[in-house]
């Protein structure tokens, strides 16, 4: 499954960063996609409380380091490029150190876009905003006789999802400095447990790089209008759960869902529809005792609010906030509500593929590989 989401995730990036023909909104002249390179700082902000705070992160100071390589993105065949003032596509390559002999000194691969925000015309200073997605290494997991302590997390490799917000100030045509916020949070979607999870609220300090040291200005000309019709999706997904931490077997579960939703801007729709979930652990029997094999211990599920962030007219982040009609405990479905979350490219026409992870309120669920085709598109 990691290798499939490395090969979509990239493949996503890479074909966004890689559409160079394009219109430069300042100069009126016909060049190549800039190339962007940025090198960023980190330093605390280790988001942890009681027992994590007392064994895993005890004496931990966390560092990290970013280089990232992008593209700004002017293309006349997606007008959603002008709308987000010509953003950058990139790929990111992270590493890190907290600094102790507990948690590890993890890296990351990931893709990311960052948009700008803002006064866009304004010659000295720019915000921005980014959002990441990629898969970490190196963690040192947790282990009963040799790492006891580590109760974050169980795994080396995991999923690393990445936010930040900044300001920049221009020091000449082709180098800015820049200061923010970032967010960033490690899971393995409880494929193994203890899964609370690392997460990470650094300041940060950057050094932006634009070789060619073009200016870009807001262009929001000869935008067509957002569809009105509405769009009918079915999506199904597959991935794998460790129910219980003295129990290794990891279970199947899958997700069936439609949905139906409506753009309510160019940059959001909204809708609703239902998810249907399948746990193969209410089969085992040491986990659903006497409900083993019976559809109510295998099946759950309920209606679902849908909110869609359209990022260009292939790539969308998604999200749901459900509500259980019947769920069980025993799968580690702990509460009614449920949220989902993930991202979604079409691949093909209609046909999209994704990432998504399933959590109840701040505790994963499981990640799932998702496939869908709307309807109406």
């Amino acid at each position: 499954m990691k290798t499939k989401f490395l090969i979509l995730l990239f493949g996503t990036f890479l074909n966004a960063g890689f559409t160079w023909a394009s219109t430069d909104t300042l100069t009126n002249t016909t060049h190549k996609n800039s190339l962007i390179i940025e090198a960023e700082v980190e330093n605390g902000g280790i988001l942890a409380t009681g027992e994590l705070k007392n064994t895993t992160f005890k004496d931990a100071y966390y560092n990290g380091f970013n280089l990232k390589v992008g593209w700004k993105i002017n293309s006349k065949s997606d007008q959603y490029f002008k709308l987000y003032n010509n953003p950058i596509y990139g790929i990111g390559f992270y590493t890190s150190t907290f600094n102790n002999d507990i948690v590890g000194s993890p890296y990351a691969v990931y893709g990311f876009v960052q948009t700008p925000f803002g006064n866009i015309d304004n010659e000295k200073w720019s915000f921005d905003y980014r959002i990441g997605l990629g898969l970490s290494g190196n963690f040192k997991p947790y282990d009963e006789d040799t790492n006891p302590l580590n109760l974050a997390i169980a795994t080396k490799n995991n999923v690393y999802i990445d936010f930040g917000i900044r300001s920049q100030y221009k020091l000449s045509s082709k180098f800015k400095a820049g200061v923010g916020l970032a967010f960033h949070h490690f899971s393995n979607g409880a494929l193994k447990l203890p899964n609370k999870g690392v997460n990470l609220f650094p300041l940060t300090a950057s050094i932006t790089y634009q070789p060619n040291g073009w200016t870009y200005k807001k262009d929001t000309t000869s935008l067509e209008p957002y569809p009105k019709k509405i769009l009918y999706h079915i999506n199904v997904g597959a991935g794998l759960k460790q129910v219980a931490h003295d129990k290794e077997r990891r279970y199947f579960k899958s997700t069936f869902s439609l949905y139906a939703s409506r753009h309510v801007s160019y940059k959001w729709r909204i809708g609703g529809g239902m998810d249907l979930f399948y746990s193969d652990s209410g089969n085992d029997e040491e986990i659903a005792e006497d409900k083993t094999g019976k559809l109510s211990a295998k099946l759950s599920g309920g209606p679902a609010f849908y909110l869609v962030h359209v990022l260009n007219k292939d790539l969308v982040l998604n999200g749901n906030v459900g509500y259980y009609i019947h769920n069980q405990y025993f799968n580690g479905e702990i509460r009614r509500v449920f949220l989902r979350a993930g991202f979604r490219y079409y691949v093909y026409k209609n046909i999209n593929a994704g990432i998504s992870i399933k959590a109840h309120m701040g505790k994963a669920d499981f990640i799932e590989s998702t496939l869908g085709y709307t309807f109406n598109r």
